[in-house]
């Protein structure tokens, strides 16, 4: 649905930030959204060559100060579009002078109103507390939006692939982690590059809906510290790039099972020990999208084998209203 719907809007934005080219993307976004969001930084300093750095939107709802973005894009990422310190720096920041954009699954949301540009999930009504087709749609569009915006026939070619390999990787068998992550108190997920994200999202549905602590590292920023945590059969589920940022990690992987560390890493290839499969490499950013769609099939199983219910999990609404 949303490659259908939002082509042509994709197409104009793409075109007027080509015009009125931003000199810096500020973000803004909570919980899966944010990790979206990560995912979004990625494709736009790469693809693009423009910075981008994350607002704090307490700034606006808590402290009420303005920030002066004229000249910049500022981009909310929100599944409900509901939450009021979002909604209250987008209005901050079109005030100042940024083109605001939001990437938001209720089109006719608070959000969406306040943002001068609208880019719908199409994810369809959200029955589940806990965020998954829309963190995927909130990627796909941003791999929409990119690709657009940089006039890039491959990622458009790649993005038009996606809803088939997305369906294939859903099919995938990640069961080999099953018993390494049940049996674990604390769970490190490593990615890097397009799969940063990925892997910041992977540690949250773990808590989210495993009940089972994970933390998300780079691979380059789990060397300048947390590689302390690691001792013998400390779990470890590695997410690798299908492009440059994968060039360092079969060294860490070799070093941390050195160490002690059990680690599966997810990655092309087949028949190999500690290895979960994967998709064959298309475009690196979209391969990155399919890992995640590989991931919640696991963190599914993984919650009913500790006895929790996906659909309910503790202390958690589907709309959290922050300020």
């Amino acid at each position: 649905m949303q490659l259908r719907t939002n082509t042509e809007i994709m197409e104009r934005l793409g075109e007027r930030l080509r015009r009125h080219r931003p000199y810096a993307v500020v973000t803004c976004a909570r919980g899966s959204s944010a990790h979206a969001a990560t995912f979004g930084k990625h494709l736009i300093e790469h693809h693009l060559g423009i910075p981008v750095a994350a607002a704090a939107p307490n700034i606006a709802s808590v402290y009420k100060r303005s920030l002066d973005l004229k000249g910049q894009m500022f981009l909310a990422v929100s599944q409900s579009g509901r939450s009021d310190d979002l909604i209250e720096t987008a209005k901050m920041a079109r005030a100042s002078g940024a083109l605001t954009v939001a990437v938001v699954n209720q089109p006719n949301s608070a959000l969406a109103q306040t943002c001068e540009a609208v880019l719908p999930l199409g994810a369809g009504p959200e029955l589940s507390v806990v965020a998954t087709k829309t963190f995927i749609a909130s990627m796909a569009a941003l791999l929409q939006l990119v690709a657009a915006w940089g006039a890039n026939d491959d990622m458009v070619s790649s993005y038009r692939r996606l809803p088939g390999r997305l369906a294939h990787a859903a099919e995938l068998d990640w069961s080999e982690a099953l018993d390494l992550l049940a049996r674990g108190t604390s769970v490190v997920m490593i990615g890097r590059g397009p799969t940063l994200a990925v892997a910041r999202e992977a540690a949250l549905k773990l808590k989210e809906a495993c009940g089972l602590h994970g933390e998300a590292f780079s691979a380059a920023e789990f060397r300048h510290g947390p590689i302390t945590l690691v001792r013998d059969g400390y779990p470890i589920l590695v997410f690798s790039p299908n492009d440059q940022a994968a060039n360092g990690l079969p060294d860490l992987v070799a070093s941390l099972r050195q160490k002690g560390a059990s680690i599966l890493v997810a990655e092309p290839g087949e028949g190999q020990r500690g290895r979960l499969p994967t998709l064959s490499p298309d475009q690196a950013d979209a391969d990155a999208i399919c890992l995640i769609q590989t991931f919640y099939g696991l963190a599914e199983s993984l919650a009913a084998r500790r006895g929790l219910d996906v659909d309910r999990p503790r202390h958690l609404k589907k709309v959290t209203r922050t300020r």
